[in-house]
């Protein structure tokens, strides 16, 4: 992997404000200016190299009005070409010279990075979502290569406590898209609700999709689907099981343990005891449901919960201790394994892979990949069972909890603060761990609980600029705080003319009100 900017190229950054994030591997500051102007027009071939085209064009409209026309004489030059293998799936290069731009990369995600850090090097308003005058839309000369750390660089989004609309999505997508992250993760189903409509059972959003706003429909979903997959960013989606379903269940009874009960969808927060029965009927509730899930998303991935998962049901249950019996198990408790390895093994016999919650390191089937929360030391048992890891402790990456002790912090998960430095300091592969075992990680994701986080505003409060600090730690293979700090107080300034609200890391005392974003009433 190619190393973060030599100390020469750091050095520039620091002189010639020229402030990214997340840092790139190699940066060297040359001397001049591109101007864009009326008339500067883009070259790129069909394919990719056009769909990146496309993108900067898209983004840069609102507030620059520049027209960036397709044209073989272009200044800005796209190109794709398969011989920069070396770059790898996201990899890129950039040179910004003062009459012409040139962006290269091996692959189409490559070029979708370079075109985030266009948008980068330009003024802060060449962000807004609004037309900006008096300003000359100019970028730095540079020489930048850029490849990133890990793959999976991503946020969850907890749409199942409280519901977000598409809007909201979308612009989260696009910030996740600036800082070069490349996953979505939504957490579609919990026991406060049910956002995923399953045609052949209307009722799990007709009664589930009712507490906290609503439902989506399939074609926002694949809208979704589509516009992140045009920003390079994949929505991988969630549905919990067998816990974390109190929702289901109070559409359809006969998916528990005791069918006769009558439920409600939760109106609290915690850990439910009600769990999904395991007959016959539930297993094919549960391949139904996620068939019409792999229809909707074509993410290699998707992710089925499995964690929080009280087994009190199934030990009072003479049907699952039947079960458990019929299929040679020690008792009930184990029966979440096999749960999970039936419902896991259904995905990998239709082409996708198995994602899950571990609360050990050793409690998912080794098919899937884990996601460990509790702890960083769970990561390397999955690893060392040969499973793939996507880095998730709660101490570095749950953003539901207050970034700071202040008493004007708005309320958040009780228990501690998860700081801008503790997310920062996440290493996702530690250098203990055996070569074998850090191979296994695949990257890091942050977590965005919702149920102390009733408005999308204060959702962007909680994830930035903390995110900010997780996209460095994902991307950058150099660790350097202190630089890290001065970059993202001109980042600040990027996030601003998004209307992200937050407190600027250059003054801790100052606290945004929590203003709704574009697209999003407030209260919402």
């Amino acid at each position: 992997m190619t190393a973060f900017a030599q100390p020469a190229a750091r050095a520039a950054t620091h002189r010639t404000g020229i402030a990214l994030i997340p840092g790139p591997s190699q940066l060297t500051s040359l001397p001049g200016r591109f101007t864009f102007d009326e008339h500067t027009a883009v070259r790129a071939a069909p394919g990719g190299a056009r769909d990146a085209a496309a993108l900067l064009r898209t983004l840069l409209a609102p507030a620059t009005g520049l027209p960036l026309p397709a044209a073989d004489d272009g200044r800005i030059v796209f190109v794709l070409d398969p011989a920069l293998g070396g770059l790898g799936q996201e990899g890129y290069g950039l040179t910004v010279g003062s009459d012409a731009v040139l962006l290269r990369a091996g692959r189409r995600e490559g070029l979708l990075r370079g075109v985030q850090t266009i948008r980068q090097l330009l003024p802060p308003g060449a962000l807004s979502h609004e037309p900006v005058r008096g300003t000359e839309w100019s970028l730095p000369c540079v020489q930048i290569t850029d490849v990133p750390r890990f793959a999976w660089r991503g946020a969850m989004l907890d749409v199942a406590r409280r519901f977000r609309p598409v809007s909201f999505l979308r612009r989260f997508t696009d910030l996740l898209a600036l800082h070069k992250l490349n996953v979505l993760h939504l957490h579609l189903t919990d026991d406060q609700g049910w956002r995923m409509p399953v045609a052949a059972f209307p009722r799990l959003t007709g009664v589930g999709g009712e507490p906290h706003g609503g439902a989506y429909t399939r074609q926002e979903l694949s809208g979704l689907v589509a516009y992140a997959a045009a920003r390079g960013v994949t929505v991988v989606p969630e549905i919990e099981m067998p816990g974390h379903v109190r929702a289901a269940l109070a559409a359809y009874p006969e998916l528990g343990n005791d069918p006769s009960r009558r439920l409600t969808v939760w109106d609290r927060w915690g850990v439910c005891e009600n769990v999904l029965g395991v007959h016959d009927q539930v297993l094919d509730f549960c391949h139904t449901v996620l068939g019409e899930v792999m229809d909707t998303f074509p993410s290699p991935h998707v992710h089925i919960g499995g964690e929080e998962c009280p087994t009190t049901e199934w030990q009072r249950s003479a049907a699952a201790r039947r079960r458990a019996v019929a299929e040679g198990l020690a008792g009930p408790e184990a029966l979440h394994g096999w749960f999970m390895d039936r419902v896991g093994g259904f995905l990998t016999e239709n082409g996708r892979r198995p994602l899950g919650w571990t609360e050990s390191g050793s409690d998912l089937p080794t098919a899937f990949t884990a996601v460990p929360w509790r702890a960083a030391e769970h990561g390397l048992t999955a690893a060392r069972r040969g499973q793939d890891v996507i880095m998730a402790p709660y101490r570095s990456t749950y953003l539901d909890y207050p970034q700071s002790e202040r008493p004007d912090e708005p309320p958040g998960q009780p228990g501690g603060v998860v700081s801008l430095r503790d997310v920062y300091d996440l290493e996702p592969a530690p250098a203990g761990w055996e070569p074998e075992a850090a191979a296994r990680v695949l990257g890091t994701q942050a977590q965005l609980w919702s149920e102390y986080v009733p408005t999308g505003a204060h959702a962007e409060y909680l994830a930035f600029p903390r995110l900010c600090a997780l996209a460095e730690t994902a991307w950058s293979a150099h660790r350097d705080w202190p630089g890290f700090l001065r970059r993202l107080a001109h980042h600040r300034t990027r996030l601003d003319a998004l209307r992200v609200p937050g407190r600027p890391p250059h003054d801790p005392s100052h606290h945004s009100p929590l203003h709704p974003p574009p697209g999003e009433e407030s209260g919402r």
